[in-house]
């Protein structure tokens, strides 16, 4: 950092947007994918771009997640990826930074800055006999997307914790933090956490949050390494084709054309 010539206040910044996208990624988004890789490229003017990786477990497919500092217009928690890819689309994802899960951020910030006893007490009155999952409140099309085979045997981060960091649900309730991404920023709230709050905030207060998959694109080719699946290089050289013929065909200037062929030429 010292190197780019960024001062203390610059390198804050950094670490503390480090520590942000890793956070959002790993408990605001649930989708199943567990971070394993996490880059942080910085310009000399300060702004920073961040690709994070993830793996699923259960059928070891991998999720990639992009973040450009320019593209944070409404901070860390309100659709601020510049791009989710992968190749596999979840029916149900808890996606705690959709815009339709503003009214879920509100009520869970609420919820723990009235302290750990009254989400505690909460929680209690939603506990049925044996464990529960979240799949017992999706929407009826949430429901059906995952099919018989999906409700018989739910996924793991989709089941209700029982058990929560109190701690730091008593350190939210002592700094009483003023939005959703200072509540998440706070140290021990993790995916348990974030998970209870949103669905107390559904159940108690009617306020859903986002179960869609929140994956903008998809890997058209297969992974750099040949996982999960080889690069198939004959659809590739087609795709090529197709996009160079409709650049030719397009209605643009002759400098316009050259620009867009270099610009794909660049990908290959």
């Amino acid at each position: 950092m010292e190197a780019l010539g960024l001062g203390e206040g610059d390198r804050e910044r950094l670490k503390y947007a480090s520590r942000m996208c890793a956070k959002v990624d790993n408990a605001a988004i649930q989708d199943g994918y567990m971070l394993y890789h996490h880059a942080l490229f910085v310009a000399e003017d300060g702004t920073w771009a961040i690709v994070q990786q993830g793996m699923c477990p259960s059928d070891r497919t991998a999720r990639r997640y992009h973040w450009l500092s320019e593209e944070l217009r409404d901070g860390f928690v309100v659709e601020p990826h510049t791009g989710i890819a992968g190749d596999t689309l979840r029916p149900v994802v808890l996606d705690m930074t959709a815009r339709r899960s503003e009214g879920c951020r509100k009520a869970s910030l609420d919820l723990a800055r009235e302290g750990p006893a009254r989400v505690n007490r909460l929680l209690r009155s939603l506990r049925a006999r044996g464990q529960k999952s979240l799949l017992n409140w999706l929407p009826e099309q949430a429901r059906r997307a995952l099919g018989p085979a999906g409700l018989e045997a739910p996924l793991k981060y989709l089941r209700m914790p029982w058990r929560l960091n109190w701690d730091a649900l008593a350190r939210a309730y002592e700094l009483q933090p003023g939005d959703y991404e200072g509540l998440l920023a706070i140290r021990g709230i993790g995916p348990a956490t974030v998970r209870a709050l949103a669905l107390i905030a559904a159940l108690v207060y009617g306020e859903e949050p986002s179960w869609q998959d929140p994956a903008k694109f998809s890997f058209a080719f297969g992974g750099k390494d040949g996982v999960p699946y080889p690069v198939n290089r004959a659809l590739m050289d087609e795709a090529i084709s197709l996009l160079e013929d409709a650049i030719a065909r397009a209605r643009l200037g002759q400098d316009e054309k050259l620009r867009a062929l270099k610009r794909l030429r660049g990908l290959l």
